[in-house]
């Protein structure tokens, strides 16, 4: 088959799907806020309760040899309870917001279609998650899957499709691309009206360039700032848990930690406690060899255990050991290290304060993670708030595991999502956590104002300027 006969054949495969999903999206239109809310309820118990977490847990980690079954599990059971929580009570059904100061009136309406993809790393909340948020809004969805998780994605979409029935409501609502291609995707991409995209750096500039108006998300590349206020019991602890959440498969996950280096020693011995292993020189030289293949991360090493990464590099590793820290000095591509690694490793800088470490994190993420995330084990305003001020970033998060939190979680405020926007820093087009209210078009209702506003005179609008020029 030659490629113009794939093309065609994919076009019309898209087609279909379509059909089908405009035909269900227009029958949950008119639907009320309670038959949403108990929509996405369901599609959640289907994929949540303790059976179904467990199977698709383990079904995960056995088509995609990626993570771990406790972070798989964590997600598919856990991280979708708080999403629903977090969405559960918003208004997506008529009007959702009234500024009376302004006496304007927003009405959500549905967008259509959305086309979503998933990755690879995050297959077993992605979808779930992207889903959740569609029917939120009365849009329909189109899962493309990253082939390594196809079937992980279909199981996922069936129970889905499976709860909108037993609700009363059209099962393609929720659609999965149950053999997917490149093809395919950008055919899906070219005919939804609303792109989701979460994957590689490839993917979602394709889905920027598709001529469809799209959402999509920049690299990751997390750096961990732990200052002289810091409790580096707690930093040590949770930098662990963020490291090793589901062996790295999160691009949050915690790629470099940079230290003042009046608490370097007391953290890196609290760090090797929790479990970590420090590098040397040469072990360092075997793992980047291993660790990038041509200038690309080695899809062979992406989210395995500690043990599997030393044995495929040439070394041992101790037992108990569950990450790798590499002591590194510098940023860009002569230090491949200070890049995203999507493995249980990490590099470890040391520096004299927080000037230093503001511009070490805006040199590293300008190579990798720009707009992204960063963080800060601190109980010092001024550290934690000159690290905000200066970074190029999207989230700085505040003593907690940056794996496990910047997409939200029960212990912060921030929206519960997996597509994380990194603004124009990271190529992006919103800097927010995305959920539902990115996927619905707003009406606006504009009354006149009680109290018509006037243009004040030249003296008050321009007297700070007037004479200077």
């Amino acid at each position: 088959m030659d490629d113009s006969q794939e093309l065609l054949e994919a076009r019309e495969a898209m087609a279909v799907m379509m059909a089908r999903a405009r035909a269900a999206q227009a029958q949950i239109a008119d639907y009320s806020q309670e038959q949403v809310d108990e929509l996405i309820t369901a599609m959640v118990w289907a994929v949540a309760r303790e059976d179904r977490s467990e199977e698709i847990a383990r079904f995960t980690v056995e088509e995609t040899q990626l993570g771990n079954y406790e972070g798989k599990y964590l997600k598919i059971h856990r991280k979708t309870r708080a999403t629903l929580m977090d969405i559960i009570d918003d208004r997506s059904v008529g009007v959702i917001e009234e500024d009376a100061e302004r006496s304007i009136v927003k009405i959500a309406k549905p967008v259509g279609v959305i086309g979503a993809l998933s990755p690879s790393t995050n297959p077993e909340a992605t979808p779930v998650i992207k889903s959740i948020s569609a029917v939120k809004g009365r849009n329909a969805i189109i899962i493309a899957p990253h082939p390594r998780a196809k079937l992980t994605n279909k199981l996922i979409c069936d129970y889905m499709r499976e709860a909108i029935v037993a609700m009363g409501a059209p099962a393609d609502l929720v659609q999965s691309i149950d053999v997917p291609s490149l093809d395919k995707t950008n055919e899906l991409m070219r005919q939804c009206d609303r792109i989701l995209a979460t994957g590689g750096g490839a993917m979602v500039s394709a889905a920027y360039s598709s001529g469809t108006p799209a959402l999509g998300v920049g690299v990751g590349n997390a750096v961990i700032t732990v200052d002289d206020s810091a409790d580096l019991d707690e930093a040590a602890e949770k930098i662990r848990i963020s490291k090793t959440l589901d062996l790295a498969a999160s691009c949050s996950s915690d790629n470099a930690v940079i230290v003042f280096e009046s608490v370097y020693d007391a953290l890196l011995d609290k760090l090797k406690a929790e479990g970590g292993y420090v590098m040397d020189e040469d072990e360092k030289s075997k793992l980047q060899r291993v660790l990038w293949e041509d200038g690309h991360i080695n899809a062979k090493i992406v989210a395995q255990p500690a043990a599997v990464i030393a044995g495929q590099a040439g070394f041992d590793l101790p037992e108990g050991r569950q990450f790798l820290i590499i002591p590194e000095t510098g940023a860009g591509p002569d230090h491949p290290f200070s890049g995203e690694k999507l493995t249980v490793t990490m590099a470890l800088y040391k520096v004299s304060g927080i000037d230093e470490a503001v511009d070490l994190t805006n040199r590293i993420q300008a190579y990798q993670g720009q707009g992204h995330s960063c963080g800060i084990y601190s109980y010092n305003d001024h550290n934690i708030m000159q690290l905000a001020l200066g970074t190029r970033t999207s989230r700085v998060m505040v003593n907690q595991p940056q794996a496990a939190s910047n997409s939200g979680n029960l212990w912060n405020g921030m929206r519960q999502t997996f597509s994380l926007g990194c603004g124009s820093w990271g190529g992006n087009s919103v800097n927010h956590n995305i959920t539902w209210r990115d996927l619905i078009n707003e009406t606006w209702v504009s009354r006149p104002l009680p109290k018509f506003k006037e243009i004040p005179s030249d003296e008050d609008l321009f007297g700070k300027v007037m004479g200077k020029f």
